[in-house]
This record gives C-alpha cells, structure tokens and sequence, in this order.
C-alpha cells in the first residue's frame, strides 16, 4: 500500500488549454438541437469556460484531504481512496464507480457518509469508505486483457482483505452497479449486503411473463428498446473497437468532452434543459479532465469489450446465479434503465430494500446525494 497525491505537472494543464485553444470545430446542421449529438454552440461555450475558468487545482486540493493510496491487485496498479470514519463502530462501505464516472463524483457523499453527527445525523449511520478506481480509469492502471467484472470482483475482495474488512456493504451505480453483485456472489462470507442505484432487468422470453406486467412495467420495457435503438451507440463501439475510439478521443480534449457531455445531458433528470441543470458543471468538468490528463479514454473503454458477452447474455434473458446477501435497490425515475419489480424479485429472491423515487437520474451521487445517501443509510440498518 503506497501512499498517493493527486499532483499532476502544470506542463500537462497548459497542454490542456493550448489544445482546447487550437480546436478544429466541425460545421454544423442548423434546425435541431440535441437530437443529432452535441449541439456547437453549447460545446464552444463549455470548452472555453473549461480552458479559462475550471480549476483542476481546486479538484486536486478537495481530493488530497482524503487518505489515498496505490496498491498491487492482480498485476495493476490500482488507486484507492480509504476514508475512515471518526465513528470507530462505523461499517465498512465499498464504493464502486461506472463509466463516464470516477472518484471525482463522490465529492458530495464522502462526509455525509463518513461523518454524519457533523451532518446533523446519527453516529450509528457512520461508514469507513473505500473509494478504488477501476483499471484502465483515473489513476488506475490497465496494462492486459480480460479485466471483466468477475476479475474486477475478484480484485475487490482481496483489496478489503488487505484493508482488514471482514464485514463490508458494496453499492454502486452504472458499471459499480453490475459489480458489486458480482462481488456479493463471490464473496458472500464478507459482504454483509449490497445495495444499487440501477440495477438491470429483462424479460426471460416467455409471453406469460409479459402478459403478467403492468402498464408502468411495459414502459420500463419499452425504455430499454428505446436505448437499443437511439442511445446506445456509444456502448457498441466501446464493446467492439476501444482502441480505435481511444485515439481520436485522447489526441482531443474537445472529443473527449463531447463524448462524455452527451451521456450527462441524456442520462440526468430532463427538468433542465442543459447537463449542468442537473449536475454542477465544474464537477462535471472534474470528472472529463480527469480522463484527459490520465489518458484513459481507450483503456475505460476496454471495460465494454470484456463485458461485451455478459451484456448480451443478460439480454438473452438468462436468470443469474442466485444472489445469497441482502440487496438494496434506489429507483431514479430518469436513470438509464428502469427495473421492473417482477422481474427484478425473479433474478434476486434476496432484495431486502427498494426505493422509487421521485426524481433524479443516472448519476445519483451527483445529482441527489442526500436521496442516495439516505437510502444507504436505510439499507444497512436493516442488515
């Protein structure tokens, strides 16, 4: 276990801006908006407010007040973040981060989390949080293949081993989400439950099943051939051609920005009309520039590919193993997917916990963290 500081070389920031300074802007269509991708103006305003007013300094200062740390897991390099809670009875907590997300996104739960009494909550509600990064994202590194989730898992119950867990709760969303239930199969003498923010649910085939679904459960359904058909494309390439899609998108920040902007406009709470209605576009920008500087467009993509055959065998309908913890499940009504309770309860007999609510979407630690933070709190007490 090494001990770690985000302190990137100013040469790296100044690349930066000279870069985003030098854009090459494509021409654009006039009479849509966001339909088509991007739209120019938008982007021209967001990548000149990333070159001359966002301040990754400010970002490495917030980071740098928490323990963090480089160890060894399965031959990579890993970056973890290991917060303890002042709270000496305070459950153990794995935090587990998707794509386009990283540590960055947990900013705001980090102290409600680990301290609540200075939160005005209760000291019973306390966790000690491990915050790692995925390989091939942030500062983690990816140097082979076969990085799927059950490695991922894998790797993750060894880290809490060497951080002295016996006893832990995993939670995640997006990619987070698919892993921590992975690592509940796996490590189920140590994970003391696992808790969700998506959570992936689909028809087996069997017409009886779909006649057995309300009208809300067919427009859940209806939402994932939506994404299928309109706002999956980012998926496919990253399932099929990472290393290709890495080059254009770690040769130019503006690249890099648009494809990861796209997924904050499409996948937040559309009350607002812009990303940043939903999430703060500085942390935002926080998390892009953290993809920039470590250069991980290509190697986060690699996730895809390895999962690529998972996907589409949980697509094909095939129940998984039976899940053995407790599970805990937050409903965001504009997440990316929508469970369907039904079929939920049929792929996991053990979810103790399920909360709809009322808005909010994909990104649930930067757009509602108290909601989310909430609702951990809510699960664990029952465990």
């Amino acid at each position: 276990m090494k001990p770690f500081r985000i302190s990137v070389p100013e040469a790296q920031i100044e690349d930066l801006r000279r870069r985003l300074a030098a854009t090459r802007w494509p021409a654009e269509l006039s009479g849509f908006g966001w339909e088509r991708g991007v739209p120019l103006d938008y982007l021209k305003e967001l990548a000149d407010h990333w070159r001359t007013s966002f301040d990754w300094r400010a970002v490495e200062a917030e980071f740098n007040r928490y323990p963090q740390f480089v160890t060894e897991l399965d031959g990579e390099s890993v970056h973890v973040f290991h917060i303890r809670s002042p709270e000496p009875e305070a459950t153990p907590l794995l935090l587990t981060h998707g794509w386009p997300g990283g540590f960055p996104e947990f900013g705001d739960v980090i102290g409600p989390l680990t301290n609540p009494v200075a939160y005005g909550g209760d000291p019973s509600d306390a966790f000690h949080l491990v915050i790692p990064s995925i390989p091939g994202y942030g500062f983690s590194t990816l140097r082979s293949t076969g990085w799927d989730v059950p490695r991922i898992a894998r790797a993750w119950a060894e880290l809490m081993s060497r951080l002295g867990y016996d006893g832990y709760v995993a939670q995640g969303g997006d990619a987070g989400s698919v892993i921590s239930l992975v690592l509940g199969l796996m490590d189920p003498e140590h994970v003391l439950g696992v808790h969700v923010n998506m959570l992936m649910t689909f028809p087996s085939g069997d017409p009886a099943e779909l006649e057995a679904l309300s009208e809300e459960d067919l427009r859940r359904l209806d939402q994932l051939r939506r994404f299928d058909v309109d706002q999956s494309g980012y998926m496919k390439i990253q399932q099929t051609r990472p290393q290709t899609l890495g080059y254009g998108l770690t040769d130019s920040p503006v690249g890099q920005l648009a494809w990861m902007v796209e997924k904050f406009q499409e996948w937040t709470d559309p009350s607002g009309k812009l990303p940043e209605d939903a999430i703060d576009r500085d942390r935002i920008l926080a998390l892009v520039t953290l993809y920039w500087l470590t250069g991980t467009a290509g190697t986060s993509a690699h996730f895809y590919y390895e999962g690529a055959e998972d996907v589409r065998h949980a697509v094909s309908g095939a129940v998984p193993p039976p899940q053995s913890v407790p599970v805990g499940v937050a409903v965001f009504p504009h997440d990316l997917f929508l469970p369907i309770r039904r079929l939920a309860d049929r792929d996991i007999p053990t979810i103790a916990h399920w909360t709809e609510f009322g808005r909010g979407g994909h990104f649930a630690a930067l757009e509602e963290p108290v909601l989310l933070v909430d609702d951990i709190r809510s699960f664990t007490r029952i465990l």
